[in-house]
């Protein structure tokens, strides 16, 4: 069974204004490490309470960032804790931070 032309023109078009009328994604802010040479590759970088990977893995890779205020914590054993919050505007960009974990004191 073949639909007339027109019944496909008019499903297309419709398909066309739903795409056209979906709210649009803010868009993300790309969030960059830099450690120290000496940071733990193997600290768990944790963002606002969810764990998102080991530094070293997010350093290669980065996080991308949806709009709005992140708590960044970066652990690792026999180091203190380094904590920082950025706000991600909603415009997207690059945040860059650079990382220096300090050791516990003996």
């Amino acid at each position: 069974m073949r639909l007339p032309a027109t019944a496909v023109m008019g499903a297309l078009a419709l398909s066309a204004l739903l795409i056209a009328c979906a709210p649009a994604k803010p868009p993300t802010t790309s969030l960059r490490l830099a450690p120290a040479q000496d940071a733990p590759k193997n600290a768990r970088v944790i963002i606002d309470d969810q764990p998102v990977g080991s530094l070293d893995f997010i350093t290669k890779r980065g996080v991308a960032l949806p709009p709005g205020k992140h708590r960044i914590t970066i652990e690792a054993d026999g180091y203190l804790p380094w904590d920082l919050e950025v706000d991600a505007g909603d415009k997207g960009g690059l945040i860059k931070l650079d990382v220096k974990m300090v050791k516990v004191p003996d």
